[in-house]
């Protein structure tokens, strides 16, 4: 994320927004409070109490013709933003001195629900992935190595790939953050002086991650000390095939989970029976401690991509009932994911980057709303109303529309987590890749 060379009076001309009542700093567009502007770092500047946006497009409904979806109805209104939430939706008022959004659609701003902030070579110079050897153990071994060199200057790396996020319209991340014997706690309190620094623009939650395996190497000290700071979930990693026993790691993660209140995430690359085995003890386990429902997720969950359609549904169907969600990467290839039938059954279905630019590998873009394109392409969703849907995976749940075409975002109250795509509709922004044009993060605006 080098400085652009843009000048000033170019940068303002060519912006997305008006620029009535905003001020300019590097990279940041702000609207000009009514109170004295409180700097909190030298990029990022608190922004107003209130403002107003006008020319804003929402989705207000369907076209159809019979009973097929054939176009998104969209107005513009204006709306007021006040102490970081939507406070009013009103007709439009294009003649006010409001920030003008010419058109823009707004959508829920973005959220990147797996990724690794805390572990980057984004911001330094290009590397590409080396030569794999030995699977996961080979690449535990790699890090080994790498790890230490990566730590110097990983708060730094981490606040570049948050801005690289930003530019593609996501305002929210769940990191996964490395907890083991060779970082320690390091990584973790590296990435949290990023967030710090970006917290007046950026959310996240975090995952206590040992990457090196709970017990392959003796990692429970460092998960047992991050489970009382300022994490949300307990990860895992592949029990059978890294640690040598589903039960142990499972148990071991489940009740240091419930010990400190948090939820968890695990990654589960196994396709084989292991990974079967481990989904069901999973399973199992969350529905015998019922605080652990809908605080539980499985990350990729690839197996699920190698069962036949009977076993998926069953499956699926049981991850729905104890209320066990699936964030995934949306693979494409030699193994295609049932998102469908996770989605039939009401299984909570999200998606992230993982990977952007680090030792596993460099295909991220760091675009959620490219996850939604990949999955309407993969799946079939080409219709007005099933791209509509796809973007959910973007926002990790919200939609302007429900099925019936009947708006349920925004509405006063909502949090200011807003996005603006030059784009007419949900639909178009998911198949077309639209351009994002600007970002507001509880009530801030990022740019």
């Amino acid at each position: 994320m080098e400085k652009s060379g843009i000048s000033r009076k170019d940068f303002l001309k060519n912006s997305a927004f008006g620029f009535a009542g905003l001020t300019f700093v590097p990279g940041i567009l702000q609207a000009e409070p009514k109170n004295k502007i409180e700097e909190t770092d030298s990029r990022v500047l608190k922004s107003a109490n209130s403002y107003t946006l006008k020319n804003v497009r929402l989705e207000i409904g369907f076209e159809y013709d019979a009973d097929e979806v054939t176009a998104t109805k969209t107005a513009l209104f204006s709306i007021d933003i006040e102490n970081g939430k939507i406070k009013k939706i009103n007709p439009n008022q294009p003649n006010s001195k409001a920030t003008d959004a010419k058109g823009m659609l707004m959508l829920p701003s973005f959220r990147d629900m797996h990724i690794h902030l805390d572990k980057t070579f984004y911001g330094n110079k290009w590397q590409s992935v080396r030569r794999r050897e030995g699977g996961v153990k080979g690449m535990i071994k790699l890090e080994q190595q790498i790890l230490p060199e990566m730590l110097k200057n990983s708060t730094y790396k981490a606040e570049k790939m948050i801005e690289l996020l930003q530019s593609k319209g996501t305002a929210f991340a769940r990191s996964h953050v490395n907890i083991e014997p060779t970082s320690k706690l390091e990584s973790l309190k590296n990435l949290l002086k990023a967030l710090e620094n970006k917290k007046n623009v950026f959310g996240a939650e975090l995952v206590a991650f040992p990457q090196h395996g709970v017990f392959y190497t003796d990692s429970v000290p460092y998960l047992k000390e991050a489970a009382k700071m300022n994490i949300d979930f307990i990860g895992g990693l592949d029990p059978y095939s890294i640690d040598g026993a589903i039960e142990k790691t499972i148990d071991f993660t489940v009740q240091l989970a419930l010990d400190h209140n948090k939820g968890i995430d695990i990654h589960l690359h196994e396709s084989g029976e292991s990974g079967l085995k481990t989904v069901e003890y999973l399973i199992d386990k969350v529905n015998e401690n019922p605080n652990l429902k809908g605080k539980t997720y499985v990350s990729h969950c690839f197996v699920l991509g190698k069962l036949d359609k009977t076993k998926q549904e069953e499956i699926a169907e049981k991850l729905a009932n104890a209320q066990i969600g699936i964030n995934s990467t949306i693979p494409f290839g030699g193994l295609i994911m049932p998102i469908p039938t996770l989605i039939k059954y009401g299984v909570t279905v999200m998606a992230g980057n993982d990977s952007i630019v680090d030792h596993w590998n460099t295909f991220g873009t760091g675009s959620v709303l490219q996850k939604a394109n990949l999955a309407a392409q993969l799946y079939g969703y080409s219709t007005e109303f099933g791209l509509s849907r796809m973007l959910k995976l973007a926002t990790a749940g919200p939609l302007p529309l429900d099925d019936k075409g009947v708006r349920q975002w925004p509405k006063p109250g909502d949090d200011a987590n807003l996005v603006f795509i030059d784009a007419t509709c949900s639909a178009e922004a998911v198949s077309r890749m639209s351009p994002v044009k600007s970002l507001i993060h509880k009530g801030n605006i990022v740019f």
